[in-house]
């Protein structure tokens, strides 16, 4: 069983202020928060194993992609890039998918760093109707390859919604937030626990858990925080139309790509 995983920052265990996230790469605080991203996602790679996989993929997700810090990372984890991991997956290399550190979407209550891509720019973003946030996108291309979503780690709104999304999956909540930008994570040694443990169990959904399905052809509606952003939006996606000052629209017929996601 090869199983992939996706990572990000704000939801790993003791990133717990949005400074962590946001500073210079020479800060003390982001500098915790990248050897917190290792040992979250080190929990989850022995987890995996333990449970049975044969490979563990990992990818960095959070921002650039330039987060991990290489000489902690388990040597038994294969890293991919977000293209390779697309690439993978439409190949059938892939069994399972999971999220090590993910946050809530935009706009959603009492979550710690709530977004979708681009904090700044994206203000809802939906699919044939429904609100999707990155672990929603990312579950919704892994279904049409037949891959399952099996395990989130975060905080308590990052787990919920995977649960809307996905049911039955295992989650691992390391946080809670205390307003937007700020959150209280357990105990280091509890939260590494408690990633393991899930990820260990996880295995076992794979068979037993249904991959996510989304219906196509499928409507894109992305409305960004300014008109402005629109602009730029349409100048980078030629595929795309604006329904309103911040709304841009694309029509797929046919999604296959993670790329095709997105505008």
């Amino acid at each position: 069983m090869n199983i992939f995983i996706m990572t990000d920052l704000e939801g790993i265990t003791g990133v717990d202020t949005i400074d962590a996230v946001h500073t210079s790469k020479e800060s003390e605080l982001y500098r915790d928060a990248c050897e917190n991203l290792m040992s979250d996602a080190n929990a989850a790679i022995a987890g995996f194993f333990d449970g049975g996989a044969t490979r563990v993929y990992i990818a960095d997700g959070h921002g650039a992609g330039d987060n991990f810090i290489m000489d902690m990372l388990d040597k038994r984890a294969q890293v991919l890039t977000v293209s390779e991991w697309s690439k993978a997956t439409a190949a059938g290399e892939i069994d399972a998918y999971a999220e090590i550190g993910m946050h809530a979407m935009a706009g959603t209550q009492n979550a710690f760093l709530d977004h979708t891509q681009s904090p700044n720019e994206w203000f809802d973003y939906r699919i044939n109707g429904r609100s999707y946030g990155e672990f929603g996108i990312a579950a919704a291309f892994s279904g049409i390859y037949g891959v399952p979503a099996i395990m989130v780690s975060g905080d308590i709104a990052a787990c919920e919604e995977a649960k809307r999304f996905v049911g039955d999956i295992e989650t691992a909540v390391v946080k809670r937030a205390v307003g937007r930008n700020r959150a209280v994570s357990l105990p280091v040694q509890e939260a590494r626990e408690k990633i393991y443990q899930t990820a260990k169990s996880a295995i076992g959904l794979i068979g037993n858990i249904k991959p996510y399905k989304l219906l196509q052809p499928a409507e894109i509606l992305l409305t960004l925080q300014r008109t402005d952003y629109c602009e730029k939006t349409l100048k980078r996606c030629k595929d795309a139309e604006l329904v309103d000052s911040r709304t841009v629209r694309k029509y797929m017929s046919k999604l296959e790509k993670y790329i095709d996601f997105f505008m």
